[in-house]
């Protein structure tokens, strides 16, 4: 069993990371209203410090962690964003910092969490690969692990997400963020429940990388049958504690493709002029692809991150 964090905690954990978070803006579009028939409103973590919402999560678990631990260091595994919030909260906290990350992860991130400080240790994709090289580190060092979802403190960071949300839009009656390892959904799902009137939470999750749907059905926490999809910041699985929260407080998951992605970070980019990572634009791709489940709703949509490879902005989108 695990404890299920508290309102209390997520406020105490607000205020706690305020003095180096920025309060994202809500954006909207009118040409996106009509495109969708809802009322939508973007919740800009691209904007946020790191350039995504896992500085919330980061910062949180860092602040509460003793001199001792501190100064072992600290280590984690991430594709790109998690790492770089890790090398954020090390970097404010000036002690050496450890990230491994995929081989395949891409050099915006690579070198954004260079520039913070922290020492890169890389491997291959898999989270049983990431997992063993971060052991190696905590074996060697002693530092102190801050694994990127599966932690009560970081699941109460990311939920501060969700409750700026409902604190200056509390009619909203859906919010859908992204899956990957379910910190930001798990997060969400209690900030609209203890936080929100009537408001639900549903995730988007990328066809190439499609566990947490099955784990959602089943109740046990399966892996995606293939790994195949730009979004690389959800390449990975729910853990236990996540899944439970996420049973208790998500309406449903939808499934969207690279296609639908990409389509969704045009229209971002043209529309609203946010330029986000493919991980983020998946919960708008999840909206436009059921946008008739939402008509004529106030929807929240998360856009998490904007660290956005430049050859896929090029290639693949046609704008720098």
């Amino acid at each position: 069993m695990y404890t299920i964090p508290s309102a209390q905690d997520i406020r105490n954990c607000h205020e706690r990371i305020k003095p180096y978070i920025i309060q994202t803006p809500l954006k909207r579009s009118q040409e996106i209203d009509e495109y969708v028939g809802a009322e939508v409103w973007f919740k800009c973590e691209n904007l946020q410090k790191v350039s995504a919402f896992k500085a919330r999560g980061a910062l949180n678990a860092v602040l509460q962690l003793s001199p001792e631990e501190l100064n072992r260091g600290l280590v984690t595994h991430s594709s790109g964003n998690h790492a770089q919030a890790l090398a954020f909260a090390g970097n404010i906290q000036g002690v050496k910092t450890w990230v491994v990350m995929p081989e395949t992860a891409p050099k915006i991130k690579i070198d954004k969490v260079t520039s913070l400080g922290a020492k890169i240790i890389f491997c291959k994709n898999t989270p049983e690969e990431r997992q063993k090289e971060a052991d190696k580190i905590v074996t060697k060092h002693g530092a102190t692990f801050v694994h990127p979802f599966d932690n009560d403190h970081v699941i109460i960071g990311q939920a501060t997400v969700g409750k700026e949300i409902l604190e200056e839009k509390p009619d909203i009656q859906a919010v859908i963020p992204p899956v990957g390892g379910g910190g930001l959904l798990s997060g969400t799902g209690l900030s609209a429940h203890y936080f929100g009137k009537d408001c639900k939470v549903y995730a988007a999750e990328p066809d190439g990388a499609a566990d947490a749907i099955y784990s959602f059905e089943t109740g046990r926490v399966e892996k995606a049958k293939f790994v195949n999809t730009i979004a690389d910041g959800l390449q990975t699985h729910l853990s236990k504690r996540t899944l439970n929260l996420i049973r208790a407080h998500v309406e449903n998951i939808f499934l969207v493709s690279d296609d639908e992605i990409l389509h969704a970070m045009r229209l971002l980019n043209k529309h609203l002029n946010q330029a986000v990572e493919p991980s983020a634009a998946v919960s708008f791709a999840a909206l436009i692809r059921n946008k008739a489940h939402f008509k004529n709703t106030k929807v929240g949509v998360i856009l998490t991150g904007g660290n956005i490879d430049n050859q896929l902005k090029q290639e693949y989108l046609g704008f720098s």
